[in-house]
């Protein structure tokens, strides 16, 4: 019978052959302990020198780190170890040698782990955090057709920028301009008055030349947008998604978070609703921290959203920031035309902003308005402007950076980590 390595706990007692590689090994002069990997899941092989034929004992010493072979015996429970299960190797076959393999379990500096991403995302580590990544998009899908959105894709060319071109990748599209996308959002706005609830998942571009941890060139954003929905019903939808986003990954990576030394409490806390604070609040609570060198009207760097997180155990709401800081499509409250109708979802533990979320501006004199001021071509937007136009509706959309979640989910001090192939400022490769 040939299974793999997460379906070992189905075949207690029988034997299995499992294709596997060699992700490490130890061995005395009458055992083997062979760390095993094939994808699914890591589990050990023990080859006891007494219970096999000489030669196949022989061979499992001489594997090298990263062979491919063939296993076969038979799967006993093991209390000992955090998987739960273990084989009792009778006979391996090997596939394809490996020699020199790269990354070994000693200490690598990151630059040499970069250079050899397409190698490093077979550690444990980093095995543990894409399965984690997995799960959350798992999730998303289940979660947004629970709730009775329809997926649509936006493209990723387009002429029009939703934030501006200043961070945009230009490209010559034949005879015409067009960019990279940095957000889907203008697109699902006009399939949100199509179909009401709409998610979108892909790849967005920001030529942005930073290089924190928690930036990318190219990241991930889920983009849901709803029509008839106000700010308010929009965020308790966020923190409704971003609660079952976290129970899920408890639930069904409860390996991954423990082999990653992830505090599981931390995360049991994140449960909705989540607490909410102005930002004319959030300056105020700043400056009783000691933040002397913010002023209202500015944006938040990483050092505030962090101070601000620290004052709350769970991922909390700033609303309403100052009109200037924020782009074209978010409108004014009607309570105060200094301050927009928006919301940026703060998660703890220094990880920053993980959603950025808005009404829209549904009325058409307004739009007009509002493009002009902020020197936006109204004939680029002309398609974007025609959602106003004709039988527009208040409506609330938000964008959640997968990256970024991933990073604050397992603990990863960097989102080069949360994504199998990074794109970075200085770095293409692989």
């Amino acid at each position: 019978m040939k299974i793999t390595i997460n379906q070992a706990k189905d075949y207690v007692n029988q034997e299995v052959t499992i294709g596997v590689w060699l992700a490490n090994k130890r061995s005395s002069g009458k055992i083997a302990f062979l760390q095993m990997r094939d994808g699914t899941a890591f589990m050990q092989g023990v080859v006891v020198k007494a219970e096999v034929e000489e030669e196949i004992f022989q061979l499992a010493k001489g594997l090298t780190q990263e062979t491919s072979f063939y296993v076969t015996g038979t799967i006993h429970e093991d209390a000992r170890s955090p998987f739960g299960y273990e084989m009792a190797v009778k006979s391996i076959e090997v596939i394809s040698e490996a020699h020199d393999y790269p990354i070994t379990p000693k200490e690598h500096g990151t630059e040499f782990l970069m250079d050899h991403r397409h190698l490093w995302l077979r550690s444990n580590r980093q095995h543990a955090i894409i399965k984690v990544r997995n799960e959350i998009i798992r999730a998303t899908y289940e979660f947004f057709n629970r709730e009775g959105f329809i997926k649509v894709d936006p493209p990723i060319l387009t002429g029009s920028a939703p934030e501006g071109t200043t961070e945009l990748f230009h490209t010559k599209y034949f005879d015409e301009d067009a960019y990279l996308s940095q957000s889907g959002q203008l697109y699902m706005e006009a399939a949100a008055m199509a179909f009401g609830k709409v998610f979108s998942f892909g790849p967005t571009f920001r030529a942005e030349k930073s290089k924190t941890r928690r930036h990318l060139i190219e990241f991930w954003m889920i983009e849901p947008e709803m029509a008839f929905y106000k700010l308010n019903d929009s965020l308790e939808v966020q923190e409704n998604y971003v609660a079952f986003l976290v129970k899920s990954v408890l639930d069904n990576c409860a390996l991954e978070l423990e082999r990653l030394g992830r505090d599981t409490t931390v995360l049991e806390r994140m449960t909705a609703p989540f607490p909410r604070i102005t930002y004319t609040d959030a300056i105020e609570l700043l400056k009783e921290k000691g933040f002397d060198d913010i002023e209202w009207g500015e944006d938040f760097g990483a050092p505030h959203e962090t101070a601000i997180a620290d004052s709350f155990d769970k991922p909390v709401f700033i609303t309403h920031y100052p009109k200037g800081i924020k782009p074209f499509y978010m409108p004014e409250d009607p309570e105060n035309k200094d301050v927009v109708l928006c919301a940026d979802l703060i998660a703890p533990e220094g990880y920053g902003e993980i959603i950025g979320g808005s009404e829209r501006i549904h009325d058409l004199a307004v739009l007009l308005e509002r493009i002009k001021e902020f020197g936006l071509d109204e004939e680029a937007y002309s398609w974007y402007i025609d959602l106003a136009r004709y039988g527009s509706v208040p409506h609330s959309g938000f964008g959640l950076g997968l990256e970024r979640t991933v990073a604050w989910l397992t603990g990863a001090e960097h989102v080069r980590e949360t994504i199998p192939f990074p794109r970075l400022l200085n770095r293409l490769y692989p």
